[in-house]
């Protein structure tokens, strides 16, 4: 029954990070936490394995999306070069803060961000274009700030990464693009750094891998890769406002549960 729930919610993840370029690991970790919590894992290691988890989950949810969106010529990836050299270092220094803080206040932290990101889609927010994009050390620090935050919430980055390329002058859409592009080096410097972090940790469940729960990886990256392809082909066919609006909706809901 767990299995089957890991693998609706790859699919979940996986339409909505192609959709909108963010999403999938603002579902991911929430619906983790709520699993790990029903299958009795240690309380003050299962919002590290969410997020944890929910980072390799989208090693598997961006390669189907940037596919669709680089055969559509809307990555652009000098862009992207220059973001991963701060994403790499920022996705490490982030595992390693988040494993300084308690569970309880993680799932606090997550509970800010998704309310915040709950107000952004709902009201429609956009930064306005402000200039150019910036030379490569300005989007290597922007890529340094953007990985820390990802990794510490369990994101791929989307959430941030489209509003501060937007604000630089890219178009919506080439933002979506290559904030997708951006998501798989946040996974893997996130990930591979939470598998460091908590290899031989006694308090971990059978078949983890560090803070990386296998079973849940298998169940969501068996759907998540097919679906991201179907929502990066939606977000350049349709409108997204009310799609947006109940999405907000659930992390509102998920935001005020994690707080309260």
């Amino acid at each position: 029954m767990i299995f089957l729930l890991y693998i609706l919610l790859g699919a979940a993840a996986g339409l909505l990070a192609g959709l909108f370029g963010v999403g999938g690991g603002m579902v991911i970790v929430p619906v983790l936490i709520f699993a790990f919590t029903a299958q009795g894992f240690d309380a003050s290691v299962l919002t590290h394995m969410a997020v944890g988890t929910s980072l390799a989950t989208i090693l598997f949810t961006s390669v189907n999306a940037v596919r669709e969106h680089h055969r559509r010529g809307a990555v652009r990836w000098q862009i992207f070069v220059w973001l991963t050299v701060g994403i790499v270092v920022g996705s490490a220094l982030g595992a390693a803060t988040a494993e300084r803080i308690d569970g309880q206040a993680l799932q606090k932290i997550i509970g800010v961000f998704a309310l915040c990101v709950a107000l952004q889609l709902a009201l429609d927010l956009k930064p306005r274009a402000s200039g150019e994009v910036p030379g490569k050390a300005g989007l290597s620090a922007a890529g340094g700030v953007i990985g820390w935050a990802s990794a510490i919430i369990g994101i791929g980055g989307g959430s941030l990464t489209v509003p501060f390329l937007t604000w630089r002058g890219v178009p919506v859409q080439q933002a979506v693009a290559t904030s997708s592009a951006c998501g798989w080096p946040i996974a893997a410097a996130g990930a591979l750094s939470y598998l460091w972090l908590g290899w031989g940790d006694v308090r971990l469940p059978h078949w983890s891998l560090g803070y990386v729960y296998l079973p849940a990886l298998l169940g969501i990256a068996l759907t998540s890769v097919f679906f991201a392809r179907t929502g990066a082909r939606l977000a350049h066919r349709l409108s997204p406002r009310v799609l947006k609006r109940l999405f907000a909706l659930l992390l509102f809901i998920v935001g005020l549960n994690f707080l309260l």
